[in-house]
């Protein structure tokens, strides 16, 4: 008895050493790949490329081994993406630039009166810089998700770099949630003065008289290149919302594929939009004397209304004078068209 239980002691402790005695160099020629591995990976691909198998996990999509659509996403971030966005915002700065060079500061034909009249309240400026300045922390953060490891990554190093993006990231996750309110805040006060009409055709004709100097077409509250940027902004703002949200609480009412389309729209249209915005930081900055004041302080100078926004100075004037509250030397005056 004593026997056989010191032999099943030996077999035991054998077979437990016996892996530990082959030559490593064996075991790994043992793991290579051969040609049953590759006609698994044959057999398990299915219609659309993809290589799966099965699972016991509710959740389906690890089952997926490989995805063909997966190299193409990196393809187009890559390659499209970079080269349409790069286009886009850089092709913007020179054209403006050349625009400065030729026709410069847009100024005030008159000059400036140094009447002031209410063009903007605190609640618009509120929502127009809620808007504006979470909208710029956006557009530079994402910038840097397309461009940042061959712009910066080089310039600054790969852990300052690290710190960088991860800040950006969570300052692009969380000021989402502003911009979006801002967006709608502009929309409920502004959508009434931003509706189409006729004058606008007339406004465009003539591009709003940035072109030629002494030209001035007749504008309400909004001029139409202002109406574009509002619609843009806020149809804009309200897709980048939905994609956004959709790859920040992924696989919601979607799949992989889903996700990377979600991901290439989402780039896309922020591309768009920095490209517009750009152009309307530059006309509300160094491009036009005394556009800045409109969100600057609320009140710009009459003179400026007259030549930009005729239409609406005309307006508030005669609601003034009804009220009883003329301003000197303008009693009686029409705005010149």
């Amino acid at each position: 008895m004593m026997m056989k239980i010191l032999r099943a002691v030996a077999l035991v402790a054998l077979m437990t050493a016996l892996p530990f005695a082959i030559p490593h160099k064996a075991m790994a020629q043992q793991a290579a790949p051969t040609a049953n591995d590759a006609a698994l990976l044959r057999a398990l691909q299915g219609p659309g490329g993809d290589i799966s198998g099965r699972i016991t996990i509710p959740d389906s999509k690890a089952a997926v081994l490989q995805q063909p659509e997966g190299r193409e996403w990196r393809e187009f971030r890559e390659g499209t993406l970079k080269t349409a966005s790069a286009v886009l915002v850089v092709g913007v700065v020179v054209l403006l630039a050349a625009f400065y060079l030729m026709r410069g500061k847009i100024r005030v034909d008159a000059g400036l009166s140094g009447r002031k009249i209410l063009r903007f309240g605190s609640v618009d400026r509120f929502a127009h810089w809620l808007t504006a300045t979470s909208f710029i922390v956006l557009g530079l953060s994402g910038l840097n998700l397309v461009f940042g490891k061959t712009v910066l990554l080089p310039v600054i190093g790969a852990e300052a770099f690290a710190t960088l993006s991860e800040i950006g990231k969570f300052a692009h996750n969380f000021l989402s949630f502003p911009f979006v309110l801002g967006v709608v805040l502009m929309f409920l006060l502004w959508v009434k003065d931003n509706i189409p009409s006729g004058s606008d055709v007339t406004w465009l004709s003539q591009a709003g008289g940035l072109l030629s100097k002494g030209s001035h077409p007749p504008a309400k509250r909004f001029n139409a290149g202002q109406k574009v940027i509002f619609w843009m902004v806020v149809l804009g703002g309200a897709a980048m919302a939905v994609t956004g949200y959709m790859l920040m609480f992924p696989f919601y009412g979607t799949d992989v594929a889903g996700m990377q389309l979600m991901h290439m729209l989402h780039a896309l249209i922020a591309a768009v939009m920095i490209a517009v915005i750009i152009g309307h930081i530059y006309i509300g900055s160094i491009g036009m004397e005394g556009a800045f004041d409109a969100m600057g302080t609320g009140e710009v100078d009459v003179n400026w209304a007259r030549e930009h926004h005729s239409e609406w100075l005309k307006d508030q004037l005669a609601k003034e004078a009804k009220a009883g509250k003329a301003r000197p030397g303008m009693a009686g005056a029409a705005p010149a068209e």
